[in-house]
C-alpha cells in the first residue's frame, strides 16, 4: 500500500477541496470539476504504479488526456473561460472568484506546496501535445541560464498587457464569454506553435517548459517548499546516470542523490520518469518537509566533497558518451 500513498493523497486532497467549495460556494460545479480532475490524476498515477516499466508512460499520457481535454475542451471552449495566464490576471483585477481563479490558486500557486510541479506533467494541456513529439529525452543539456529568463519576461509582458488594457484603455470586454473564447484559442495556438517549434529546433519536447512558459514563474516559488519530492538511497546508487539522461527537464537527479538530498530542483515536474529508469530501483516519491532549493553551504567540507564526487561522475558520463543531459537547474 505504500506505493499508492501518492495517488490516494491526490484523490483525497482534490475531493476534499471539491466538497469544501461545493458546500461553501453552493455550486455543484466545484464538486464535479475538482472531483473529476483529482480522480483522473489519481487513476493515472495509480496505473503508473501498477503497470510494468515499459508501459508506465502510457499511464501519464492517459492522465494528461483526461485532464487536458477536459480543461481545454469543456472549460475553455464550452464554458468559455479563458484558462490562459492573461485570463487569470483579468479575473483578479475584476475581483471575480471563478473557476479560472480557483484553478490557478490550486494547481499553480498553493498546489505545488504539496504536489510540486505535478500539474506540468500530469494535467497540462500544452504538455499533453508536446509530449507526443519524438524528443522525449533531451538531445542536449539545458541552455544557458539567460534563456531560462525568457519565462520571466513572458510573464511580465503578459501582466503588462492586461494592466495596459485594464487601466490605460479601460477595456473590460475580455471578461465577456465570447471574447474570452477568442483570447483562449489565440493563446493556445501561440503556445502550441512556439512549443512545437522549440521542440524540433532544440530536439527537446520540454524546451517550451524550460525557456518560454510563463506559468513556471508562479509555480517555482511554492515548489521549493513542496512536501512531495523524489528521494533515493545514496549508498545504493550505482552512479550510472540513467536518471539524468531520461529526465525530460534535464535535472541532475543523480547529483542530488549523491549529495544525500531529495531532488530539490524547482525544475522537477514530478513525472516519475527517473524512478522508472533507475536500474537499482532506489528512486521513489517521498513525503516530508525539507528546505527546498538548498544544496548546502558552499564553504562546508561536506559540500566540497560531494560536489567533487558529483563532478567526477558527470565527467565519466560525458567521456563515455552515455548522455549529456546531466545538468541540474535550481
Amino acid at each position: 500500500m505504500r506505493k499508492f500513498v501518492v495517488p490516494i493523497l491526490v484523490f483525497a486532497a482534490f475531493w476534499g477541496l471539491a466538497i469544501l467549495l461545493w458546500r461553501t460556494r453552493e455550486n455543484i460545479f466545484y464538486l464535479y470539476n475538482f472531483g473529476y480532475i483529482g480522480t483522473a490524476i489519481a487513476v493515472g498515477i495509480g496505473l503508473y504504479v501498477l503497470l510494468p516499466r515499459r508501459k508506465k508512460p502510457a499511464a501519464r499520457r492517459l492522465s494528461q488526456l483526461l485532464v487536458g481535454l477536459y480543461m481545454m475542451g469543456f472549460l475553455g471552449f464550452y464554458q468559455r473561460e479563458n484558462m490562459q495566464l492573461e485570463g487569470f490576471f483579468f479575473y483578479v483585477l475584476a475581483g471575480l472568484f471563478t473557476g479560472v481563479s480557483i484553478h490557478y490558486l490550486v494547481a499553480k500557486i498553493a498546489g505545488p506546496l504539496l504536489f510540486s510541479r505535478g500539474f506540468c506533467s500530469w494535467a497540462c494541456w500544452t504538455a499533453m501535445v508536446l509530449d507526443l513529439l519524438p524528443y522525449k529525452r533531451p538531445a542536449r543539456g539545458r541552455l544557458a541560464a539567460k534563456w531560462e529568463a525568457l519565462r520571466g519576461v513572458h510573464f511580465v509582458l503578459s501582466l503588462l498587457l492586461v494592466l495596459c488594457l485594464w487601466f490605460v484603455f479601460g477595456d473590460r470586454s475580455l471578461l465577456m464569454p465570447s471574447r474570452e473564447r477568442v483570447w483562449f484559442v489565440a493563446g493556445n495556438v501561440l503556445y502550441f506553435a512556439s512549443g512545437i517549434a522549440l521542440a524540433f529546433g532544440l530536439r527537446d519536447n520540454r524546451a517550451f517548459c524550460k525557456y518560454l512558459c510563463p506559468i513556471t514563474v508562479l509555480m517555482k516559488i511554492s515548489t521549493r517548499l513542496s512536501l512531495l519530492k523524489i528521494g533515493g538511497d545514496r549508498d545504493a546508487c550505482s552512479r550510472c546516470g540513467a536518471c539524468c539522461r531520461a529526465c525530460p527537464m534535464s535535472v541532475d537527479v543523480m547529483g542530488y542523490i549523491v549529495e544525500g538530498l531529495r531532488v530539490l530542483s524547482t525544475e522537477c515536474i514530478f513525472c516519475l520518469t527517473c524512478t522508472t529508469v533507475c536500474p537499482e530501483n532506489i528512486l521513489a516519491a517521498t513525503l516530508k518537509v525539507d528546505r527546498g532549493g538548498w544544496r548546502g553551504s558552499a564553504g562546508s567540507r561536506k559540500y566540497r566533497k560531494v560536489q567533487g564526487e558529483t563532478a567526477a561522475f558527470r565527467k565519466i558520463i560525458e567521456v563515455d558518451r552515455v548522455g549529456s543531459a546531466c545538468y541540474g537547474s535550481m
